[in-house]
């Protein structure tokens, strides 16, 4: 089959073979697959968990067919529609344990829609409901919202519940669109003034929850912004791994800050997670009401231009690739 592989000096279509799943995997004929941030250290030969080097076939999340399934799979048969996340998405055909894949919520949905949603459904869930513990009513903010996880962060505070939702980008344009997906308020994480902003829009108390996609140097502005007792979920680090806490300031507003990421869970887990997603998001998906847009699609042959695009910053929501 065709494949998207990183080569030992970068990324290459290459022939490989089909791979076979095991007992508790799925096959399947990927129709559509998108892009995530993860995507581009395994493109620069970083490991993602324990995935990643020479020979990796990359993709983290596509939409497809089931064409064979392992001996001890029983929630799916070969025909069925499901959008999977896991390693190997950016290819003719590729394999996932069960739990890692979602049944479409509707029959009519496109396979380029699915293959967008897996990731960003259960990051947003996981980060607001479970690990945030969001009530009725709190503020959220959401740091890095104009990313697709970010966009579908928003939607998803809104619909648990949430009261004010304010959501940050960089770029002005996309600052205005932030609002058609929940945002109430949407700042300029790059303007010195928004810990003050945050203040003064939520009578200087700060937010419930932050979901932080950014980390590295704003960690610490992060915890101004956030309420005495608040939470924080450190969920990505786009603009840095590391940087300096002021562990006193942490101290002193008591906030607790959670860290969360899938890349140690097992595959119980994610069977658990699923279930939650599908209980909490699959009515609001049937009606309309969560959505992503589909800022770019590529053939799988573009796949290196298409993770160019995604290097530069220069969309908006997702990037898919066809087949």
């Amino acid at each position: 089959m065709k494949a998207a592989v990183r080569t030992g000096t970068g990324l290459a279509i290459a022939q490989v073979p089909i791979p076979e799943p095991k007992p508790t995997e799925i096959l399947v004929k990927v129709r559509a697959s998108s892009l995530n941030r993860a995507d581009l250290s395994l493109v620069d030969g970083k490991a993602h968990g324990a995935h990643g080097g020479a020979g990796t076939v990359l993709g983290l999340e596509w939409s497809g067919d089931v064409v064979k399934v392992g001996a001890e799979v029983q929630a799916y048969k070969p025909g069925d529609k499901v959008m999977c996340s896991g390693m190997g998405g950016f290819a003719e055909y590729a394999v996932t344990d069960w739990r890692r894949a979602f049944p479409f919520p509707d029959a009519a949905m496109d396979y380029e829609t699915a293959a967008c949603l897996p990731v960003a459904l259960r990051t947003a869930h996981t980060s607001i409901a479970v690990t945030g513990q969001l009530q009725k009513g709190q503020s959220v903010m959401i740091l890095g919202a104009s990313s697709g996880v970010g966009l579908m962060s928003l939607q998803v505070a809104r619909l648990l519940g949430a009261g004010l939702v304010i959501g940050t980008s960089t770029k002005p344009e996309r600052r205005e669109r932030l609002k058609d997906f929940g945002a109430d308020v949407a700042l300029d994480s790059n303007d010195r003034a928004w810990v003050r902003q945050v203040q003064a829009r939520t009578e200087s108390q700060g937010v419930d929850l932050l979901i932080d996609f950014l980390a590295g140097p704003l960690i610490n502005d992060s915890m101004r912004a956030v309420a005495i007792a608040g939470r924080i979920v450190n969920v990505g680090r786009m603009a840095g791994e590391t940087g300096q806490f002021d562990f006193d300031l942490h101290s002193m507003r008591r906030i607790q800050y959670l860290g969360m990421t899938f890349r140690t869970r097992t595959p119980e887990d994610f069977g658990v997670i699923a279930q939650r997603v599908q209980e909490a998001f699959w009515p609001a998906l049937r009606a309309g009401g969560l959505r992503l847009p589909i800022d770019a699609r590529l053939p799988l042959d573009d796949v290196l231009e298409a993770t160019e695009l995604m290097r530069r910053n220069a969309h908006f929501g997702k990037i898919v690739l066809t087949q």
